[in-house]
């Protein structure tokens, strides 16, 4: 979880590949409503949202449901986001990739082809609820050791 451009795409396919699990980008499951709010500049609201993180949630629980594990790439923003995500399951880890403002937009200036309207950075930022709960990793390095953090502080 994070904001755009903190990692999450990257490190979450370099992890499941390395655990042999599937990777769910949340993006992927965006509305064409959605999409095109963010790719305007038009920040979502919790009731944009709410679709999506239900659908999520549903995709985590079938998951668990077949006694697998898979990585799944989301913002996660705010506490209530991330306990519709969790599904009441103490199974659901996060893992928070924190990064600087200044370095987040670095990167977006740098992305290509992606939806998301750079503009909306802030408003990201804003609408973050930095977890306590979940496992927090600077997203400076590169991402082969982030990804060794994330397996070590997970046990994988």
């Amino acid at each position: 979880m994070g904001v755009s451009g903190s990692g999450k795409t990257a490190v979450g396919i370099q992890l499941a590949r390395d655990l042999d699990w599937k990777f769910f980008d949340g993006d992927d499951f965006h509305s064409p409503a959605n999409v095109e709010r963010m790719a305007h500049g038009i920040a979502l609201t919790d009731e944009d949202r709410l679709p999506w993180l239900e659908e999520l949630a549903r995709l985590i629980s079938e998951i668990f449901s077949q006694g697998k594990s898979a990585v799944v790439a989301c913002s996660a923003l705010r506490r209530s986001y991330r306990e519709i995500l969790r599904g009441g399951s103490d199974a659901v880890r996060f893992v928070y990739l924190k990064g600087s403002p200044e370095l987040i937009r670095h990167r977006l200036r740098g992305r290509a082809g992606h939806f998301f309207d750079p503009r909306l950075l802030a408003s990201q930022f804003d609408t973050l609820e930095e977890p306590p709960e979940a496992m927090i990793i600077d997203v400076s390095p590169p991402v082969a050791v982030i990804v060794a953090q994330i397996r070590v502080a997970l046990g994988l």
